[in-house]
């Protein structure tokens, strides 16, 4: 393990992180900030004072309904203040919030409920039309719905909340490092998704850690159209709100209506992901809104290509941060320092403060590597999981003696940065040689015609694999497979450059805006055309958390993991 002064002077010191619960965290910047705006939506303003009141009503609302410390409610709806009332009001009662990806089938929505053996389902009215056939397999499921009317055998949200008293909540002893306080589930790019079990510690670690290291404070205003659903969202909205920023909420993502709103609010920070930073990259009228209070622009959950960041620091004026983490972290565990001067465009930054990191060997993951080496990334710290539900054997294959392998292939700097070259399972074997795909993506980018690119590992008998490349156009631009082959071939090593090149009208991608290769690798080994699927859209850009940061993959155990970056 590289010690801090082999890193010279870039890491971060320890800090100090109070012992509180989770649900307290709201509660304290209630009493620092009463009044001040903690939510805007929709032009609905909700000032700390209140907020913290509308989770203690929610808190006392489920214990009417028999909802104990430890139990699981389901959280199955888009970006809304009852999203945040939610999330505070289940944490105060003891409870556990597994938040639901709302883009989710009947068939998800019940394994998700089944497997955490959820007791209430929180879901807004447009989404129940699901829910009311689910309910038919889970009898004993209680079902809150944010709307203007009941459905038979429903709660509404908002009669909860009057009935019940918003003045302290529900009395409950908590053990800060054993208690459950989230159950977010992987997206399941493989196999079924998988709960990841944070506790209290964990969120308000990482909350602070991500405060700290990010220079939040309640001079800031934060512009989130990132899912809630998704840990990155999650993390978004803990620590803005502990730092007693004010949140500009989006219910769906519109690059437009984000410019706008971020120059209507005064927005000083925007949370991004990679296939946004695109889309800014290629608008045409991204650069019509000025937006001189913007202090920077953060990314995570897929892999960044430096170029895309660079021209759209280039173009709009504004730092662009790269950051890295993963849900089984809670999930931040990398971020570049707000420092314009030390900011590294290729580099997911530097470890979070009270956070050990290691590079390890690919083969056994015992041997420590040294600056400059190749291999699997390792955390650990107090934000880390206590292990996956209900799955033993995956949690001790992901924690091994307190630390996280990340299941993603790194290096790191000598000054500590750290740089995220591949997931381990997704790199193309060719020829015995292993060609990361993000890297040669990233050469792509670089080319003035491509909008978006994806490579993958095409199956072929000499070789074993090739790498391919799905290429997206700019508009009007017209370019041959053999150009870009040419343009790949010059600037990386003999054995990485792309064999084959096909033209695709969009990359599917994960909401978080992780490639979803699977879907390229299925396509090409049954020989037909990638569709171009959005298997959970960005909202509007394509529709849940960073560079490679806080994805809806997490790198579950190996590529089942989640990550943020």
């Amino acid at each position: 393990m590289l010690s801090d002064s082999t890193l010279g002077e870039f890491f971060r010191a320890a800090i100090d992180i109070p012992e509180i619960p989770f649900g307290e965290m709201l509660w304290e910047s209630a009493q620092r900030f009463p009044e001040k705006i903690a939510i805007v939506f929709q032009g609905q303003k909700i000032s700390y004072r209140e907020l913290d009141g509308l989770a203690n009503s929610f808190a006392n609302a489920l214990a009417k309904l028999g909802v104990k410390k430890g139990d699981r409610v389901g959280l199955y709806m888009t970006n809304r203040p009852e999203y945040v009332i939610s999330v505070y009001g289940i944490a105060r009662l003891g409870a556990v919030f597994t938040p639901m990806n709302p883009t989710y089938k009947e068939g998800e929505i019940e394994h998700q409920l089944r497997d955490a053996e959820a007791s209430v389902l929180v879901v807004q009215e447009s989404l129940y039309p699901l829910v009311r056939n689910v309910r038919t397999h889970l009898s004993s499921l209680q079902v809150i719905l944010i709307g203007q009317r009941a459905e038979p055998g429903t709660y509404l949200f908002r009669d909860l909340l009057r009935q019940s008293s918003p003045k302290h909540p529900p009395q409950v002893q908590l053990s800060w490092t054993e208690d459950l306080v989230a159950l977010p589930y992987s997206s399941g790019t493989t196999g079924l998704p998988k709960g990841v079990m944070l506790t209290q510690q964990n969120l308000v670690a990482n909350n602070i850690q991500f405060i700290s290291s990010g220079r939040i404070s309640d001079h800031d205003t934060m512009l989130l159209f990132l899912p809630f659903y998704h840990i990155y969202g999650i993390l978004l909205m803990g620590g803005g709100l502990y730092a007693g920023a004010t949140l500009v909420i989006m219910e769906a993502f519109d690059l437009e209506r984000s410019l706008m709103l971020a120059q209507q609010h005064h927005v000083t920070l925007y949370y991004a992901v990679p296939p946004i930073l695109v889309a800014l990259d290629n608008s045409a009228r991204a650069i019509q809104y000025p937006l001189p209070d913007l202090r920077y622009i953060m990314v995570g959950a897929a892999p960044l290509a430096p170029d895309v960041a660079q021209r759209v620091q280039d173009k709009l004026h504004v730092t662009v941060l790269q950051g890295y983490g993963l849900t089984e972290a809670s999930p931040i565990t990398h971020l570049n320092p707000v420092d314009q001067g030390r900011i590294k465009l290729d580099s997911v930054g530097l470890s979070m403060p009270n956070q050990e990191q290691r590079i390890v060997d690919l083969e056994h993951g015992e041997r420590d590597l040294d600056v400059g080496e190749i291999g699997e990334l390792y955390v650990r710290g107090p934000h880390i999981m206590k292990g996956y539900w209900k799955a033993p054997e995956e949690t001790a294959h992901a924690l091994r003696d307190g630390w996280l392998a990340t299941g993603d292939i790194a290096r790191m700097d000598r000054d500590g940065y750290v740089y995220i070259v591949d997931r381990k399972k997704e790199m193309i074997k060719y020829n015995g040689f292993a060609v990361s795909p993000a890297e040669v993506e990233a050469v792509l980018f670089q080319h003035p015609a491509v909008a978006d690119c994806a490579v993958i590992g095409k199956p072929d008998a000499e070789a074993g694999e090739i790498p391919k490349a799905l290429i997206m156009l700019r508009p009007g631009e017209d370019v041959t497979p053999e150009v870009l082959m040419a343009f790949v071939e010059s600037r990386v090593a003999g054995y990485k450059k792309i064999r084959d090149v096909e033209f695709v009208v969009s990359i599917p991608k994960t909401a978080s805006g992780k490639i979803l290769r699977r879907v390229l690798i299925e396509a090409e080994r049954q020989k037909q055309p990638a569709a171009p699927v959005l298997d959970e859209p960005l909202p509007a850009v394509a529709e849940d958390v960073m560079a490679p940061v806080v994805d809806d993959d997490t790198p579950l155990p190996d590529e089942d993991r989640d990550s943020t970056d």
